[in-house]
């Protein structure tokens, strides 16, 4: 994917996350600009040269117009797949980044660069090779997008019974006001799944950023407990998807995790690993399956999805790798803290986080250009 442009103004990005990112995104430009808001852009005088860079998925109007008076790219950012070893509001800066100047992948109501490069490219027999690779290597290494709960098996007890997964999410999140169909809450799915599958015996495990305390999103253990068998706070996504027989979800990565290691996935959302034939939709009426009509090989959808659409970023060297890199120093680095007794540390110990947080907001504050107009 073409990432170069003259300039990137970065509008509303807090401090410490432009801080995290002011390396990476100059991968891509000669200069990187961050500035509060749409006016402070509109000063810069951008061009057709130029991208103005949000984080997430709505510009608002007066960026929208300002994008298109001045004809420059309008580009969305946000996380790639595989991110880093812990967690993105933890402040951890992530080796992998999109940027999307169509739309953004989890955004279901319109088409991303995502989405055409999976309806339209053609992947080649080296390319689906690569992918082959990278996914046995993910599989093989345990990796998913975060990289920091404990590889432990998991202590059901199904007696027999069909394990069914069902991942939490934040529900504040962007990909569920914007990949969501009916299906908008985990207690809502959990209903579903439970009706679906009555006799299964179906496994909650809440998103980690909620068990972390970073975000809201907690569904209540009560009601929780009323639909499910099994509360797995303890176990990694991937030991759970290891253990599982399927995976339930409305648009979670954990379902692109599951389909990585050959488990079916239904989906009651539409993110974009969906509506190309190889997860069993319950979204029928999405907008987006009248745009993905194509039929997909789960290498051309990792092809798609891992190698080509995110920048990874070599954080030891400051430059643009490729994904194979990243996945290498990425499971290097979790194990390494595993080995030194370091990654728990990562996920528990308020007061600890806390300190590393401080660290990386000072950081931000002592290293960055004064000049700089900042989003608070």
């Amino acid at each position: 994917m073409d990432r170069r442009y003259d300039r990137i103004i970065a509008v509303g990005l807090r401090r410490w996350k432009a801080h995290n990112l002011r390396a990476i995104l100059s991968s891509c430009t000669r200069e990187v600009h961050f500035v509060a808001d749409a006016a402070q852009a509109e000063k810069l005088r951008p061009t057709a040269r130029d991208a103005i860079a949000i984080w997430g998925a709505t510009p608002g109007p007066a960026l929208h117009a300002l994008a298109t008076a001045t004809g420059a790219t309008l580009l969305r950012l946000e996380d790639g797949f595989i991110r880093s070893v812990g967690l993105g509001s933890d402040l951890i800066p992530p080796q992998s980044l999109v940027l999307d100047p169509v739309g953004i992948y989890f955004d279901a109501t319109a088409p991303s660069a995502l989405e055409i490069l999976l309806q339209t490219a053609a992947f080649d027999d080296e390319k689906l090779a690569r992918a082959a690779a990278a996914r046995a290597f993910i599989a093989a290494e345990g990796l998913t997008k975060y990289n920091i709960e404990a590889r432990i098996p998991p202590r059901w007890t199904p007696q027999g019974r069909r394990v069914v997964l069902v991942p939490g999410q934040v529900e504040s999140d962007a990909s569920i006001a914007l990949g969501g169909t009916g299906v908008r809450s985990n207690l809502a799915l959990l209903e579903q799944v439970r009706a679906a599958c009555p006799d299964a015996y179906i496994v909650y495990k809440p998103h980690p950023d909620v068990m972390s305390g970073n975000r809201r999103g907690r569904t209540a253990r009560r009601e929780a407990e009323a639909l499910a068998d099994w509360i797995e706070t303890e176990c990694s996504i991937v030991s759970c998807i290891e253990a599982c027989d399927a995976l339930h979800t409305i648009t979670s990565l954990s379902g692109f995790d599951a389909m990585l290691r050959g488990k079916p996935v239904t989906t009651w959302g539409m993110p974009f690993y969906a509506g190309w034939g190889l997860t069993e939709d319950r979204a029928p009426d999405a907008r987006a399956l009248l745009r993905r009509t194509r039929r997909l090989t789960l290498d051309e959808i990792v092809a798609g999805a891992l190698l080509q659409y995110p920048l990874y970023w070599n954080e030891a060297d400051e430059r643009e790798t490729n994904c194979e890199s990243v996945l290498s120093s990425i499971a290097h680095n979790r194990n390494m803290l595993e080995i030194s007794r370091k990654l728990e540390g990562l996920r528990r110990g308020p007061t600890r986080r806390l300190i590393r947080k401080l660290r990386t907001l000072t950081r931000a504050w002592l290293g960055t250009n004064s000049r700089d107009r900042w989003w608070n």
